[in-house]
């Protein structure tokens, strides 16, 4: 079983209840819906879908719904040729008409009051940075930006602003719509893209409140760390998510390339420290979406992310609308098993936590106790996914099977590294979660008879505080 999962974009090619199964069958865990493509109608039918496919399975499936985001797009009337140091006028269409005519192009961006954050020396990056501008004079309406390399800026393309102060709301109008579709439709998390701040995160909380107010049970939160800001902020930013996602297409246009690297492993670090699940995406087996074999480059990248100790790792275009869907979720599968097999996957340290409580102390305990017996697992109860996250956190050995009677929990665990969660809607008695977990495991063939395992019981809401560990044998 590995211990790393995998979250695949569904698309044309994976759309089909058929190719769904075997790509769960191949290794995923969590199926990604991006909202910057695709009607309602087909977003709610791949979700009923997976719905149907963790019954019959009898397996978790998360789905993360990932939204647009508050994206700048140009307003051009005709492509614009530039050279290196063509100087071209950039504004916003709020202020179109109080520019005056001058001889050189105008660019437009598509937001109001954009341009009031950019300043002399600014970088603008256009079309993923394709074009790429300097920023030379700032004037009362416009700035005037000089182009650094050769190019055509053409129309509705992306602009990136990494050095400016942008003051955007974190959910656009579609994002808002499209925020009310998702809850209602119970996914288990939402991707947020360009966050810059922990009040970005903050404020999606209050809106999935004001909209839904009588409702109890939110999608889990998970901000995309693709912006220069949100680097400035990531501890904060980690803090206030339920998961980070390291989004390296936009970041490694913000930042350096040469960068990118390293700012996937400081994500990861902060994550694993503060006990929330990280995912490392763009482009890990892109090659896979034309060709039935990665590159040797793709799959180090994919076992450097195992190596760090991601949580999971992610299919973009790969599964959306590549030729070999399932053959790239099964390739995936194949590197991070050999990864985790491997020696250079080994912990040579407990990894610290960025907070200290009695429960995570308790939780430690455990994951020694597990590695002084040499336990073959660790079996715990979760109702929320808490308890669950936390000893994941230490990434033991031992396998880590999860009791649960909240289908919610069960689901959001297959994001969760190492976690291999099982769902007992029906038992109403907490104290005999294990005792169930145990005839389980053994009826998958997952433990055996005489195997040990380390037991954790931790609390339960009529004895608050229970928290019982102990060392039992599978009978």
């Amino acid at each position: 079983m590995k211990q790393t999962k995998i979250v695949a974009t569904i698309g044309p090619a994976s759309e089909s209840k058929e190719v769904l199964h075997k790509m769960v069958e191949a290794g995923m865990n969590v199926v990604r819906l991006n909202f910057s493509h695709g009607e309602y109608a087909w977003h709610k039918a791949v979700i009923n879908r997976v719905r149907e496919l963790s019954h019959e399975l009898d397996t978790p499936i998360g789905i993360l719904a990932d939204m647009q985001g508050p994206r700048i797009r140009t307003e051009v009337e005709e492509p614009i040729a530039v050279q290196k140091g063509t100087r071209v006028r950039l504004s916003d269409i709020a202020r179109k008409e109080q520019l005056e005519t001058i001889d050189i192009p105008t660019v437009l961006f598509d937001m109001t009051g954009i341009i009031d954050g950019v300043d002399i020396d600014h970088t603008v990056l256009i079309e993923d940075g394709i074009v790429e501008l300097v920023v030379k004079e700032k004037n009362e309406h416009c700035v005037i930006a000089e182009a650094k390399n050769d190019g055509i800026i053409k129309n509705r393309k992306g602009v990136i602003l990494p050095d400016s102060h942008l003051i955007l709301s974190i959910l656009s109008p579609k994002d808002k719509k499209d925020l009310r579709f998702v809850v209602e439709e119970g996914v288990d998390f939402v991707g947020l893209s360009f966050v810059g701040t922990a009040k970005d995160v903050e404020d999606v909380r209050s809106t999935m409140k004001e909209m839904f107010p009588e409702k109890t049970y939110f999608p889990k939160l998970v901000s995309k760390i693709e912006r220069k800001e949100a680097i400035k902020n990531l501890t904060a930013i980690v803090k206030a998510s339920d998961a980070v996602m390291v989004a390296r297409g936009d970041l490694g246009v913000e930042m350096p390339e040469s960068e990118v690297a390293i700012l996937q492993k400081q994500i990861i670090a902060e994550s694993l420290r503060a006990a929330k699940p990280v995912i490392v995406a763009t482009q890990m087996l892109k090659s896979m979406t034309e060709n039935p074999r990665p590159t040797r480059a793709e799959v180090s990248d994919v076992s450097n992310a195992v190596i760090d100790h991601a949580d999971a790792v992610m299919l973009s275009e790969e599964s959306a609308m590549g030729k070999y869907p399932v053959e790239t979720v099964a390739m995936m599968a194949e590197i991070i098993g050999k990864t985790e097999e491997s020696p250079f996957d080994d912990l040579y340290q407990t990894l610290d936590l960025n907070f200290h409580s009695e429960y995570a102390t308790m939780l430690r305990s455990v994951y020694e106790l597990a590695k002084s017996f040499h336990s073959k697992a660790i079996l715990l109860l979760s109702m929320s996914g808490y308890t669950a996250r936390l000893l994941s956190h230490f990434r033991p050995e031992s396998k880590m099977f999860v009791a649960t009677n909240n289908r919610n929990t069960y689901n959001e665990l297959a994001l969760v590294w190492g976690i291999d969660p099982y769902l007992f809607e029906d038992n109403q008695k907490l104290d005999t979660f294990i005792d169930c977990l145990m005839r389980e495991t053994k009826k998958d063939a997952k433990l055996s008879i005489g195997d040990q395992v380390v037991v954790f019981h931790g609390r339960t809401p009529d004895q608050d505080t229970m928290r019982l560990v102990g060392i039992r044998e599978i009978r």
